[in-house]
């Protein structure tokens, strides 16, 4: 109910006559392109924001190459502190009076949905959000200018359970969920992933978006004795259940979202566990891990090292969330490409139905970014990883995280 709200109120703000295109695709000129977007630059989702300069750091590497046909990207980016009003706000700040030519990389499930209405009325690309729910994918007849990046959360959720099923038959699991498309995702396609052995939950507490403290979901889990932790939270609260856990001596076998798995989110978890819940943790990857050994010689490293230090120096080339804007900025430049020398908003929205994307250097190898206009998940391909000590470390081939 609170996404109908939302949208309700983003019909009722930014539903206003004069937002359509007139005479040209607003946000180009003979010299650049003007895109934008939101991210959580503050408030408790604060580690995702560097997702924004992390892309446009990429932009700025492209640019000082020549552009895309000889224009130049330019990027706005603006905080919305992970509040959906002010994502509604501040999108149509950047298509009214910024006349941006698309709205890109927006963080967040309930704030893709929460524009998503109206940026469909008025025909802007909105791509590449920062959302993996089948509420934005397969919403793509009803919204088909609205299109996220990340692999399906239900399609992860399914991977977890097919592995507990095949290592962990008689596993009693335990799930912390997000009350949201992105945390019910995750547990219905853990249920699909489990099949007959759905009944293995023992047990199941959610939390709100805005909750601070999940110490009691966490000690009702742990009343539970199950040996088995699906985390399908966002890093705040992830930090804090693998916290309270050490805490309460419960020691189950974690299973992490994805979201949540960025080596200085994992790092503070360690250090508050003494690396007792950390340890042996699992989840999934899609990009390579610049902070990883096992990519030390990769191009795609080197090149990202040297963008870091030219174009964003005062980021953190550790922090694996600016990789992540780079992989979706490459994305998006190419979807560029395909949209022509002379782009409109619907040859972009073209382009991006289009894709078949198999050279993306910050992808993990045989991970491709493919759509179409019945597909709006890019991404449905991931391997996963094992949290050994200080470590995600990649095992087994690519599976399917559809």
């Amino acid at each position: 109910m609170k996404l109908l709200a939302l949208g309700a109120l983003a019909a009722a703000a930014l539903a206003l006559p004069g937002g359509g295109v007139s005479g040209g695709a607003p946000g180009v000129t003979s010299t650049e392109i003007l895109i934008g977007g939101t991210v959580p630059l503050s408030g408790s989702a604060s580690a995702f924001g560097t997702v924004g300069p992390g892309a446009n750091a990429y932009f700025k590497y492209v640019n000082a190459h020549g552009g895309v046909f000889g224009r130049k990207i330019r990027y706005l980016w603006r905080d919305d502190g992970y509040d959906p009003s002010r994502t509604i706000d501040m999108t149509r700040e950047l298509v009214q009076q910024d006349k941006v030519f698309a709205i890109f990389n927006t963080v967040g499930t309930e704030h893709n949905v929460a524009i998503r209405g109206y940026l469909n009325a008025i025909k802007v690309p909105q791509i590449f959000g920062g959302t993996g729910a089948s509420v934005i994918a397969r919403g793509h007849k009803s919204y088909p200018w609205t299109m996220g990046y990340l692999p399906s959360f239900e399609g992860e959720g399914a991977i977890y359970g097919r592995y507990v099923v095949k290592q962990r038959p008689k596993a009693r699991i335990a799930v912390l969920y997000e009350d949201s498309d992105y945390g019910k995702d995750l547990l219905r396609g853990l249920q699909r992933g489990l099949g007959k052995r759905a009944s293995r939950i023992v047990a199941k507490q959610s939390y709100e978006v805005t909750d601070t403290d999940v110490n009691s979901q966490i000690a009702k889990l742990r009343r539970s004795k199950a040996d088995t932790f699906m985390l399908f939270a966002l890093p705040y609260q992830a930090i804090q259940s693998f916290v309270y856990a050490y805490k309460l001596k419960w020691r189950p076998q974690f299973f992490v979202s994805a979201v949540s798995i960025e080596p200085s989110i994992m790092a503070v978890a360690r250090q508050g566990t003494n690396g007792k819940e950390t340890n042996n943790a699992l989840s999934v990857a899609f990009v390579k891990d610049p902070t990883s050994p096992a990519w030390r010689k990769d191009r795609a490293v080197a090149l990202y090292r040297s963008i870091m230090k030219r174009y964003f120096p005062g980021g953190r080339v550790s922090d694996v969330y600016n990789w992540y804007g780079m992989t979706v900025a490459f994305s998006f430049v190419d979807a560029l490409k395909h949209a022509g020398r002379n782009p409109t908003r619907d040859s972009l929205r073209r382009a991006m139905t289009h894709m078949d994307e198999h050279n993306n250097p910050f992808l993990l190898p045989g991970v491709a970014v493919k759509t179409s206009p019945s597909n709006y998940f890019p991404i449905d391909k991931a391997r996963m990883v094992g949290y050994r000590k200080n470590l995600w470390v990649l095992f087994g081939p690519l599976v399917n995280a559809r």
